[in-house]
C-alpha cells in the first residue's frame, strides 16, 4: 500500500460534517493541598484553553490531516458560541451551515491537574431541534453533498442528528454514490440503517447488537450482526488497546493496537472516523483505511487533551509500523 500516495490526496478532498458541535474548555492547574472546607484538591490555575470538540473535532482533525471540511450543526447566540465559531474561522473549517438559535452552546470544562483530569463538567441543551432549525440543516446538507467527497454524520446525541436528518443526507448522497459514515451513540442505532459506515466502539456494539462481546467469538458475531442489520457496507469496532476489527460483507480483519503510551482518549474517535473517511474518499481500500486510522488514533491517545495527528506525524508511524493486517 502506497501510504505516502494516499496522504497526499487528503489536499484535494472536501468532507461534509454534520453532527453536535461542542466547545472544550480545559482548566490546567496545579495540585498542592487538598481544601479545608471539604475533602477536595484545590487546584491553582495556570491556563485555560477553548479547543473544538464534539462534531467541530472530527472537522478539526479532517483541516489537521490536510483535507477541507464544512460543518453542520448548532450553536448558541452566547459568548461561548462566539468563541466556538472564532475557532471554526481560525482552523478553516467553512461553517455556513451552522445555525445560531435560543440554545446553549454546548460546553464541556474539565479541570486537569499534573496530566491528570481532577473533575469535569458539562453544561447542555440535549432537546431535539426546533422543525425551523432542522429545515435550515436539511436545506444546507441537501445543496452541499454533491460538492463534497464524503459525508461524516458525529452523533453524540445531543439533538442534532435524527432519523430524519440520516435520511436527508442518504437521500442526497445514494444517487451520487457518496461515502457516509457514522460515530454512532446509543439508542440511535435504529436512524442508521443503510450508511457507509458505522465506527461504535465494544460498549456500544454490544449494547446495539444485544450480544455480550466478551472474547473473539462474540466479537465476530456482534460484528455480522451490525452489519446484517443496519446493511452497512463496513462496520469498524474499535476496541482500545486491542486495536480494531473490520466487519464487510465477505471478510472480518483484525487491526493491533500501535499505541505505546495512552494518556488521554478524549476525541480519539472523532479522530478514527475523519482519518478513515478522508483515507477511503482518497481512493484507500476500507483496510487501509482503518490502518491509517488506527495509526492516527494512536497519535492522539498519546497527547493530552483534545488532540489532532497531521499528515508528517501520520506517514512517520505507517512507516514504522509497516505491518499489513
Amino acid at each position: 500500500m502506497n501510504y505516502t500516495r494516499i496522504l497526499k490526496e487528503f489536499t484535494k478532498k472536501k468532507i461534509l460534517v454534520i453532527g453536535d458541535l461542542i466547545l472544550d474548555r480545559y482548566i490546567w492547574g496545579k495540585v498542592d493541598r487538598i481544601s479545608p472546607e471539604a475533602p477536595v484538591p484545590i487546584v491553582e490555575v495556570t491556563k485555560d484553553d477553548f479547543l473544538l470538540g464534539g462534531s467541530s473535532n472530527v472537522a478539526n482533525n479532517i483541516i489537521a490531516l490536510g483535507g477541507s471540511a464544512t460543518i453542520v450543526g448548532v450553536t448558541g447566540n452566547d459568548r461561548a458560541g462566539d468563541v466556538l465559531t472564532n475557532l471554526l474561522e481560525k482552523q478553516g473549517i467553512r461553517y455556513q451551515g451552522v445555525v445560531r438559535c435560543s440554545r446553549s452552546t454546548i460546553v464541556k470544562t474539565r479541570v486537569i491537574a499534573h496530566n491528570q483530569q481532577v473533575v469535569r463538567f458539562d453544561r447542555e441543551d440535549k432537546d431535539r431541534l426546533d422543525r425551523k432549525i432542522s429545515k435550515s440543516l436539511f436545506e444546507f446538507i441537501r445543496e452541499a453533498i454533491p460538492t463534497h467527497d464524503a459525508v461524516i454524520i458525529s452523533d453524540y446525541k445531543k439533538g442534532v442528528v435524527s432519523s430524519e436528518l440520516i435520511k436527508e443526507a442518504l437521500k442526497s448522497a445514494k444517487p451520487l454514490h457518496i461515502f457516509v459514515s457514522v460515530d454512532p451513540k446509543v439508542g440511535h442505532f435504529e436512524f442508521y440503517k443503510g450508511v457507509s459506515l458505522i465506527t461504535p466502539n465494544l460498549a456500544e456494539a454490544s449494547f446495539a447488537s444485544k450480544i455480550e462481546i466478551k472474547d473473539e467469538k462474540s466479537l465476530i458475531s456482534a460484528g455480522k450482526r451490525l452489519l446484517k442489520t443496519l446493511s452497512c457496507d463496513a462496520v469498524l469496532i474499535t476496541r482500545g488497546e486491542q486495536g480494531m476489527s473490520l466487519f464487510e460483507k465477505e471478510k472480518v480483519t483484525h487491526i493491533p493496537t500501535v499505541t505505546k503510551d495512552v494518556y488521554d482518549v478524549t476525541g480519539a474517535g472523532d479522530t478514527v472516523i475523519a482519518a478513515f473517511t478522508l483515507a477511503h474518499a482518497s481512493g484507500a481500500s476500507m483496510k487501509d483505511a482503518a490502518v491509517i486510522a488506527n495509526h492516527a488514533a494512536g497519535i492522539v491517545v498519546g497527547k493530552v487533551g483534545t488532540a489532532v495527528a497531521t499528515p508528517e506525524q501520520l506517514l512517520k508511524a505507517l512507516s514504522l509500523n509497516r505491518k499489513d493486517p
